[in-house]
Parts: structure tokens; sequence; C-alpha cells
């Protein structure tokens, strides 16, 4: 077990602390991987040798200081890959880390729904159920050939290899510091799309906000909507072009949030991400003939150098003045 995928039970509020628990686990290993908003991957092969004991163990060390230092519990999944990592975590608990034996990882997926496979979608899942291939251990035991004409040859050959337990992925350091996220809770679980379409609104222009700050532009967009049952969605798009503008990341914003066709949904928080995050002075920008885009622009502008003087609440939207 050389991988471990570590979740942070962290409050709505409290993403910023992200940065500080990826840190403690930079004391056992530098081959960290954040994954936002309240997880990250660490490969423990190097540790597990410096210090003389194995993943499972130094995962109970990593959760005891997480609570000590930062009073944050976390669930730990760990594997002979990230892949297998990610799936043990669906299985793990508060105070239990989940482990896939390493010698027989096949075992621990034989019985577990297609669909739980990271990458196999709704549409890739539906085709292998008709044709009765539900579980990943049917999944593997089908020829190679039976998958590639149902799913395609590349698909259905990563298919039969993650479905053996074949985990070729690997952890790829990176920074949390490359995203910049923005959250924005309810008081009481909220029904209303209104009230939902407006925390968008005020979320978005904070995130274009501290874009244009920074001096950066963003490619991609993450909308997370957290549920009141503790469950959460996520989808991500990328952007027409790297931008800051606050406009077309409420657009993106809206658009994400119908795509997901909620119905007296309980919500209990909505958060959004700005992603790729790159040199504002090295993007581009598509010309336009249409003056109310520029005016936009101009009046963004003018309105950031009026809230740097007097405050995040100096101009804003009209609906979200009341």
């Amino acid at each position: 077990m050389t991988i471990l995928c570590v979740r942070f039970q962290l409050p709505p509020m409290y993403e910023a602390a992200l940065p500080q628990l990826l840190g403690l686990l930079e004391e056992f290993t530098p081959v960290v991987e954040a994954l936002p908003p309240d997880g990250a991957l660490a490969d423990l092969r190097g540790a597990e040798r410096y210090f003389g004991r194995s993943a499972v163990e130094l995962a109970s060390v990593i959760r005891v200081r997480a609570l000590a230092l930062h009073g944050v519990d976390c669930v730990i999944g760990a594997g002979p890959g990230p892949m297998l990592a990610r799936m043990a975590l669906r299985d793990a608990r508060p105070g239990v880390t989940c482990a896939v034996p390493e010698d027989a990882p096949g075992e621990f997926l034989a019985g577990k729904p297609v669909a739980a496979l990271p990458g196999v979608g709704p549409a890739t899942a539906r085709t292998l159920c008709e044709y009765g291939l539900d579980t990943l251990g049917r999944v593997a035991a089908a020829p190679l050939s039976t998958l590639q004409r149902l799913v395609g040859a590349k698909t259905g050959r990563d298919l039969h290899e993650k479905a053996q337990g074949i985990d070729r992925g690997r952890v790829v350091p990176n920074g949390v510091s490359r995203s910049l996220a923005t959250e924005r809770p309810f008081t009481r679980d909220e029904l209303d799309p209104d009230r939902h379409r407006r925390a968008l609104l005020s979320a978005a222009g904070e995130l274009g906000a501290r874009l244009r700050a920074v001096d950066k532009v963003c490619r991609t967009l993450t909308l997370t909507v957290r549920y009141a049952d503790r469950s959460a969605t996520t989808r991500s798009r990328t952007l027409e072009e790297p931008t800051a503008h606050s406009a077309s990341l409420t657009r993106t914003a809206y658009a994400m949030y119908e795509a997901l066709g909620l119905q007296r949904a309980r919500v209990r928080s909505l958060t959004l991400r700005a992603e790729g995050l790159a040199p504002a002075e090295q993007a581009s920008h598509q010309l336009t003939f249409d003056p109310v885009d520029e005016k936009v622009r101009r009046i963004e502008e003018v309105a950031d150098r009026a809230r740097a003087k007097f405050g995040p609440r100096a101009v804003m939207p009209g609906s979200l003045a009341a």
C-alpha cells in the first residue's frame, strides 16, 4: 500500500484551511496532489521506508495530527495506486482506514457496480449493463475484444485493466494555490432557485474581483452543490477563453446550475472554484463589436477601484443589495 486518498471533513466555511492540511501531509512526503475543495492524494512510497511504518499506520498518525493541530477529522482510503485509493475512500469512515489488498485488488473491486469505476459515465455504464456486465467482476472476466466492440478500442482496454485492479495512475504534485474558491452557505437548507442564483451571482462576482486583484485569469470554472443530506454534486466547465470577467463567470455558473435540473433540491451551500489560473497578461481576449460588453468591462474596472477604497460592499449588483 503506497497511496493515500485523504478527505478532510472541513466545515463549509473553512476551505481556506486546506493549504495548512496539505502542509501536514508534506511532512511525510513531498509527493502530494491537492484535490480541492477538501482532499488530497499522497504517495508514501518513500515515507514507508523512512518511517518504518506501513501506509495504513501512517494514515493513523496523519488522522491524529489533523485532529490535534487543526481540529479536523478525516477519512482515508489506501491502495497500490491513485484510482484504487479513491475507490477505497468511498468505503472508509472516520477512524478506520479502508485499504485495498495489494495482492488482490480484483477481489476488492469484483462486487462493485460498474458505474463506481472512475471514468465510467452513465452512457458507458448503461451500455455495459444492457449486456449483463453490471459489476466490475463481470467486466474483468469478459473478453477484451467484447469490451472493445461495446465501448471502443481505447475505452475497452482501459476499462478491462481497471476492472482487474491494474492502476497505472500516479500522484502529480501540485498546489492548491492554482485555484481560487468561494463558498456561499445558506443559514438553512434552501429550496428557492432564485436564492441559489443570487448566491451564484455573489460568488462569481467575488471570484472575478479576486482574480483581477492578483492579475490572474482562469480557464475552468467548477460548481459544487452540497445538499441537506451531506451529499454533493460537482460540475466543471472550460471557458471559451481564459477570463477574470465577472459577467462571463456568472453566465458559466448559471449554465452549470441550470444543467443540473434541480427540482426542489434542499441546498446547503454552493461553491465556485476558478481553476487553471494563468497570468492575465498572457491571456487573449476576443474583440467584439458589442459596445455593451466594453462598457461593462470599464464599469467593472471602476467598481474594483471603488471597492478597494471603500470596502467590498461599496459597489454590488442591485439584486444583492437587499
